[in-house]
């Protein structure tokens, strides 16, 4: 009686969907529905053997019909582009290339060779808003097959299939809904659907209005289908992906969260593998403190959250069977220049964990060690967290985690350097690969880094602080009157002079040469770094450290 009473409700159902579907296939072209639809009834529409079964179907076909109707608002907009397609162009004007509008984008460098004009317009808007290639992002399908990029022998590994529950957090502000909703595609259709517990979806305050109700229409939609997967928390105020991440942990319940940036495609086998892209016990990332919220905007929470996994008894694991596709954007749009806000957070994560060595992330950002002016937040709660959780040293971590990277123990001065005798122009790498020094109007990049060391050396350009570096050093060749920057590495042991007598405010002499590094005005007028007989001319260096005297024992000072 029930199976009676249940199959012409069924029936109804199916043939709605046909009618639907006939209706539908009046106005758009066959392919364009066919396997949505007639596939889905070819599947629902068999009679079940049970009771069970034919209630399931009905819902089945129930939720299947919302979906239908949520697709054709989609597939109406592409026909719209078929039916409606531009004026027909005549044979000589298709044969001509459209005109470039955006030659320097970046956008444009290797692809959109056959876009319009409007298109390119469109496309190129998109991009300066979203930072990627948007235009393309919305042409493709949100199911989509990508290739299999891991290493053939991790096609060998298996997996137990007793793992932890898994909550995923993803985190966004203002991105775009297309990329937003592939992410979570990939996520549901390459994570094991008995460890996937929820998905966790954290607005950082975003003003783009499709992420409000088409996003919770989208949302709504998952959850028909996959119900109680999805759920999003929304934040009132900007507070940064640091706090988001924070947020999405607060919100998780399962044994295991894995936080990602939206603008992912999971692959085959993923776990994630970099900060953006990490996964961790969600109660020993509570145990450690959770993520800095003091960590504002953008950068170094990365870093903070390493050490401190590291230092507090932790441990981090990279896999290279994992891979996750990780959208990079060209630029980000919501902050215009993120420098000063990666300067705030470098120095918070140097004060609370790096300890003596500290030094080196003010000198990597040419800044003073002391009164830097640089407000990095009250640190006093991370402080005692290191403090509670007996955390160790940044002297043991060097030692015991990272041994190639290299502190510069005898660091005495470092930032821009000026000679006496013109204070508008800095010591400067020059154009490489070139390796000749020049003198430059002085700026803020790192070409004109300059670091000098107790032992004699100075470093010239970008510090890279690892073993066996291609730190390149300010080298007396002792042939010629041009000085050049060598790799400090090799040059000692190419009998090439790099060590330097000098004291802040006076010559700067080669020890073995004991010529001075001048300067000259060479027969265009500018002023050129020589090697010559020592004048009356002095340098200064921007920044010191420690006791390091001066010439004439006065005090060193800021320049």
């Amino acid at each position: 009686m029930m199976l009676r009473r249940k199959f012409p409700k069924a029936l109804c159902i199916g043939l709605t969907l046909v009618v639907a579907a006939n209706v539908l296939l009046v106005f758009f072209p066959e392919g364009t529905f066919q396997n949505l639809i007639l596939g889905q009834l070819h599947k629902k529409t068999s009679l079940p053997e049970s009771d069970g079964g034919v209630i399931k179907r009905i819902s089945d076909l129930e939720m299947n019909l919302q979906l239908l109707k949520d697709s054709i608002k989609l597939a109406k907009k592409d026909q719209e582009k078929v039916e409606n397609p531009p004026a027909k162009e005549s044979k000589k004007q298709q044969h001509q290339p459209h005109k470039k509008l955006f030659p320097d984008s970046p956008l444009f460098q290797q692809w959109g060779e056959d876009l319009s004009e409007a298109h390119q317009k469109k496309a190129e808007d998109l991009f300066q808003k979203f930072g990627y290639n948007l235009y393309l992002s919305d042409q493709l399908p949100l199911n989509r097959t990508i290739p299999d990029t891991r290493d053939s022998r991790c096609l060998q590994k298996t997996y137990s299939s007793q793992l932890p529950s898994l909550s995923v957090i993803v985190i966004f502000m203002n991105e775009a809904l297309s990329i937003i909703l592939r992410a979570i595609t990939s996520i549901i259709n390459r994570t094991p659907s008995h460890v996937l517990k929820e998905i966790i979806l954290v607005d950082d305050f975003s003003s783009n209005g499709e992420l409000k109700v088409d996003l919770d229409e989208q949302i709504k939609l998952y959850n028909q289908k996959y119900p109680g997967l999805l759920k999003i928390v929304r934040h009132t105020e900007r507070k940064g992906l640091a706090q988001a991440r924070v947020t999405g942990w607060e919100a998780a319940t399962a044994d295991v969260v894995t936080i990602l940036d939206a603008h992912i495609e999971v692959n085959i086998g993923w776990s994630p593998s970099i900060m953006g892209i990490m996964s961790a016990s969600r109660l020993f990332l509570g145990e450690i403190g959770s993520l800095d919220g003091g960590m504002l905007v953008y950068g170094g929470e990365n870093v903070e959250l390493s050490l401190r996994v590291w230092q507090c008894g932790g441990k981090i694991e990279i896999l290279p069977c994992s891979r996750i596709a990780h959208l990079e954007r060209h630029h980000k749009p919501y902050v215009l220049d993120l420098s000063s806000v990666m300067l705030r957070n470098a120095l918070r994560v140097a004060e609370i964990w790096m300890d003596e060595y500290k030094y080196m992330v003010y000198a990597a950002w040419n800044v003073p060690l002391k009164n830097s002016g640089i407000n990095y937040g009250d640190i006093s709660s991370r402080k005692a967290l290191r403090e509670k959780l007996k955390c160790k040293t940044f002297d043991w971590y060097l030692k015991n985690v990272y041994p190639l990277l290299k502190p510069v123990h005898s660091l005495v001065g470092y930032g821009r350097m000026k000679n006496s005798l013109d204070g508008t122009i800095c010591l400067d790498q020059g154009p490489a690969p070139h390796h000749t020094p020049i003198m430059h109007n002085c700026h803020e990049y790192n070409p004109q880094n300059v670091y000098y060391l107790l032992t004699g050396e100075f470093y010239v350009g970008p510090l890279i602080a690892q073993r066996y570096p291609d730190d390149r050093c300010l080298t007396d060749p002792g042939v010629r009157e041009q000085p050049s920057l060598e790799p400090c590495s090799q040059a000692a042991t190419n009998g090439l002079h790099i060590y330097w007598d000098f004291q802040q405010g006076g010559a700067v002499i080669n020890r073995a040469t004991r010529r001075c590094l001048e300067i000259k005005r060479d027969p265009s007028g500018t002023y050129v770094p020589v090697l010559q007989t020592c004048t009356t001319q002095v340098w200064a260096i921007q920044h010191v450290l420690g006791n390091w005297p001066s010439q004439n024992g006065l005090i060193p000072k800021k320049i």
